[in-house]
């Protein structure tokens, strides 16, 4: 009698696949340094910050009408609503809300394009809120999605893809993590993560659009839907990052490995972002900085030339094209150098009001940008590739009388990478949102958020921020 053959080859395993995994399952809040946790709970207020800030605009009302269609009770809340839907559409609204206004972290390290590392949080805050998870269990599975993406966006560069496929997989072990699934469960949440969802890089080049923050909510619900489906039983592709046609092949073009990860005596990667100090992209912060020392202008009219001088980063991305001249859109216009400088210029700063219809359309403002020229400053170039990183810029104003005005930021502490405080995070908090929560829903909030450790149930934050 035939007898079926016995199968003694091991299946072959991805060596990325396994190390995120046993990484994820190991790490414990008891793992985190008080550093590491001091950091995600700076974040975490910060990005809430910037939901607040983001809440009312366009995409982020488009985005909550399509959450109203699909409602559900025992779901998740839609953040500044009493609304509640699904976890994965939840993350798509809340990642949407909080990037939108251009205020949620950044990170560069010379050569890595890591974006908005915060990206992560919100849909990593809902997925706590569906299981009731406590404060401590939410900050380790918010310095687990950070580390995730940071550590890969070190060790890979993805020419054409987007750094929100980062976020899609950061969001994806950390939603894992809180839903409690196994090692096995985990290991095919990844690859649902990492082999379907590939955002292109062309959602921030050129004339952007509202999806340049839309595709933050796009990896954030691509992520939780990863670790829904392993939960419910679904299996991922076999070898997503080293098969045949798996993402090492096809989108990072080669082998790589994590050899070095957050614990055991390594610093955590959540303490290397840097928290914004204006409401723009983050290579033109510091012409906004530089442009912040002389400004504002007394006349605007007497103006007869401007020279930002820039690091190279900021030449080619946001002071080349005409479109970084005639912005159309909020979504151009933070990402152009003219346009935050002629900004930062008449009115002494920038704010997410910078971006509004009245100064799209202000004509002053355009008069102004068309007398600015962005180059490079080859020394200000060698500063950003360094470690420490320096933002280098100087602007300089010449008056139709020969008068010379001179800004320049990146020496020193004053750079827009400098840390910020608690009280600099506190006052920013403030800033973006008593005017719709009011003073004393603020303090009571802060007072929350900087205890995070000791709720037994995050589902008093997202309830804490109704504004509608």
């Amino acid at each position: 009698m035939n007898k079926p053959a016995e199968h003694t080859a091991s299946k072959a395993v991805d060596s990325i696949q396994q190390r995120l995994t046993e990484y994820a399952c190991g790490l414990r809040y008891s793992s985190l340094t008080p550093e590491a946790i001091q950091a995600t709970k700076v974040r975490v207020i910060d990005t809430l910050g910037a939901l607040v800030a983001g809440f009312f605009d366009e995409p982020c009302r488009i985005a909550r009408n399509l959450a109203a269609q699909m409602p559900n009770p025992d779901g998740v809340t839609v953040i500044g609503t009493r609304m509640k839907t699904t976890p994965d559409m939840a993350a798509f609204v809340n990642a949407t809300t909080a990037r939108y206004a251009e205020l949620n972290d950044t990170y560069h390290m010379p050569g890595v394009f890591a974006g908005h590392p915060s990206d992560v949080l919100m849909p990593v805050l809902g997925v706590a809120e569906h299981v009731r998870a406590s404060g401590r269990d939410f900050i380790n599975a918010a310095a687990l999605a950070y580390e995730v993406h940071l550590r890969v966006a070190d060790a890979v560069k993805i020419p054409g893809f987007d750094y929100t496929n980062f976020v899609c997989l950061g969001t994806a072990v950390a939603s894992a993590k809180l839903l409690g699934l196994s090692a096995k469960e985990l290991s095919h949440c990844i690859s649902m993560a990492v082999v379907p969802n590939n955002i292109l890089m062309q959602v921030r080049t050129g004339h952007l659009t509202m999806f340049k923050a839309v595709a933050a909510g796009q990896a954030g619900r691509a992520g939780v839907f990863a670790a829904l489906l392993a939960r419910a039983g679904m299996e991922g592709p076999n070898l997503p990052f080293e098969g045949k046609a798996g993402w090492c092949g096809h989108v990072v073009s080669k082998r790589f490995s994590l050899d070095v990860m957050g614990g055991n005596g390594n610093p955590f990667k959540v303490q290397d972002t840097m928290i914004k100090p204006r409401a723009s992209c983050g290579t033109t912060i510091s012409s906004v900085l530089a442009a912040e020392k002389i400004a504002p202008l007394g006349n605007y009219q007497d103006v007869k030339e401007i020279t930002v001088e820039a690091y190279k980063k900021v030449k080619d991305g946001h002071g080349t094209g005409a479109h970084n001249w005639n912005p159309d859109t909020r979504e151009t216009a933070d990402h152009s150098a003219p346009y935050v400088v002629a900004a930062t210029l008449l009115d002494g700063t920038v704010t997410p009001r910078s971006f509004n219809d009245a100064h799209l359309r202000d004509p002053r403002l355009y008069a102004l940008m068309q007398k600015i020229s962005v180059v490079e400053n080859e020394e200000f170039t060698r500063a950003y590739a360094q470690t420490p990183v320096k933002h280098r810029t100087r602007v300089t104003v010449v008056t139709n009388a020969g008068q010379r005005l001179t800004g320049e930021t990146g020496i020193g502490d004053d750079d827009a990478a400098s840390p910020m405080t608690d009280a600099q995070i506190v006052k920013k908090f403030r800033d973006l949102t008593e005017n719709a929560l009011g003073a004393h829903r603020v303090q009571a909030l802060l007072d929350r958020l900087w205890r995070l450790e000791d709720l037994t149930d995050v589902v008093a934050i997202p309830q804490a921020f109704v504004l509608d």
